[in-house]
């Protein structure tokens, strides 16, 4: 049942409620395609995910041969609902589409953000809050790093929160399933929506969210992901073993968990606590930090974007419950300066001679070829070609079936980065592409394309 303020409330929300998606989505854009033109994109993750659409797009598997040959990425990460992008694809094939898709996700997620705060807080306080939201370091720091799926979870979970900011919460049970369909982690967002609906009384419809959170999550990790993996398995599992202190394991190295847990709260000047529905954010904060990667414990890449919403929607409705409406006021435009202080300045450059180099070097590949890339190089050729990763490629004369595809064309980094191969190994890659028969036919901007010439018998997905 609807809460009468928000019915009252619903009426008198003015447009204002639509304008943080403008500078969202504008922020998204000047902060990632110019680093796709500059070459700062890679092929782990964004050179990926569009071979994942790519497939999608052309009515096949999501395959990504960056992962592997066949590799289809429901075998990694369960994300069917990836397959939304493929009609956008479809019309603008090329890794921009899907910088332009998260940017676009982002700034749908603010209108829920901000109807809510306005219904709470007015229409002051509503859509500064809602704008700074939208500048959030969460959502910014994904923009910073590619694209992945849990662009998709943001609206989703940015609206089932305005919904139980609301008290509607049939609403927030469906905006909340889908989840299970972008990742299967997300099923510990949906677990946690249950467990706070049957706190408010909905028993049936609190019991059916965890029922599904863990029925759907079971599913995906120990049947529909092994059933898609080429070894047959989880990949991840190992982040769930259960080894030594557990207190100790979920909350040391205390400097970088609880530094994230600060930077998580500070945004919303610690008012976010106030609300029940900051309880949204233990299981998964307590997921990431249980696992012994510490990639996932810090504040860098995408990993929290999904939580912004819950702490600005927290935030509003904690401004709401205060006895005293002062901060109601102030609290909202506070919060817009911070975020505005804390958000990097979008860096405008175009790409530079090296750059515009490299890819004059990139072009002579024909399109539809089998290609070996470095990672930094594999999303300049994602969309026209098969790429592999280099240096994981197989000799073409190697017995048996290649791990990867033949590539008949490499593009590599003349001095290699150390991600995700060594850069050791890169090195002793390099300097073993001549006697595989190998030779550089185009160079530029640190950037060196060698083509395979030596005689060999053809393989299915060679090309010449």
């Amino acid at each position: 049942m609807t809460h009468p303020h928000f019915s009252d409330a619903r009426r008198r929300i003015s447009p204002a409620a639509w304008l943080p998606a403008v500078p969202t989505v504008l922020y998204g854009l000047l902060l990632s395609l110019p680093r796709h033109r500059r070459m700062e994109t890679t092929g782990f993750d964004l050179g990926i995910f569009e071979q994942a659409v790519r497939g999608y797009a052309a009515g096949r598997p999501p395959v990504a041969t960056l992962k592997g040959a066949g590799f289809d990425l429901l075998g990694d990460h369960f994300s069917p609902a990836l397959a939304v992008l493929a009609p956008f694809y479809r019309l603008f094939p090329g890794p921009q589409t899907l910088l332009v898709a998260q940017a676009v996700l982002f700034a749908l997620s603010t209108v829920p953000v901000t109807r809510t705060a306005t219904a709470l807080l007015g229409r002051a306080g509503g859509p500064a809050l809602g704008t700074a939201y939208g500048l959030s370091w969460g959502l910014w720091r994904a923009e910073l790093f590619d694209f992945h799926e849990v662009a998709l979870a943001v609206p989703l979970v940015a609206c089932s929160v305005a919904a139980l900011a609301r008290e509607r919460h049939r609403a927030a049970l469906c905006w909340a399933l889908p989840l299970l369909l972008v990742k299967e982690d997300q099923g510990l967002l949906l677990a946690g929506i249950g467990l706070l609906l049957w706190w408010r009384g909905e028993r049936r419809l609190g019991g059916l969210a965890v029922l599904a959170a863990a029925a759907g999550t079971l599913l995906e990790v120990l049947v529909l992901i092994p059933a898609a993996n080429p070894d047959g398995s989880y990949g991840y599992g190992a982040n769930g073993s259960w080894h030594g202190d557990p207190l100790t394991r979920l909350l040391q190295p205390a400097d970088l968990k609880w530094h994230t847990v600060a930077a998580l709260l500070a945004p919303t000047l610690l008012l976010a606590l106030r609300s029940r529905l900051c309880l949204l954010l233990v299981l998964p904060l307590a997921a990431r930090f249980w696992t012994p990667n510490p990639t996932y414990w810090g504040c860098g890449e995408h990993y929290n974007a999904v939580l912004m919403p819950v702490l600005f929607l927290a935030l509003a409705d904690g401004l709401h419950r205060l006895p005293a409406r002062r901060p109601t006021r102030w609290a909202p435009p506070l919060c817009l300066l911070l975020a505005l202080h804390t958000a990097p300045l979008p860096d405008l450059a175009g790409p530079t001679p090296a750059v515009r180099a490299a890819r004059q070097a990139l072009a002579v590949i024909p399109d539809g070829a089998t290609v070996a890339a470095a990672n930094r190089l594999a999303p300049q050729l994602t969309a026209r070609c098969t790429v592999s990763l280099f240096p994981d490629l197989s000799p073409p004369d190697a017995p048996g079936p290649p791990s990867r595809p033949v590539a008949h064309w490499v593009a590599a980094l003349d001095e290699p980065d150390g991600f995700p191969v060594p850069r050791s190994e890169q090195l002793a890659a390099l300097a073993a592409l001549p006697a595989a028969g190998y030779r550089p036919v185009a160079a530029g901007g640190g950037v060196t394309v060698y083509e395979w010439t030596a005689q060999r018998r053809e393989l299915p997905n060679s090309s010449r």
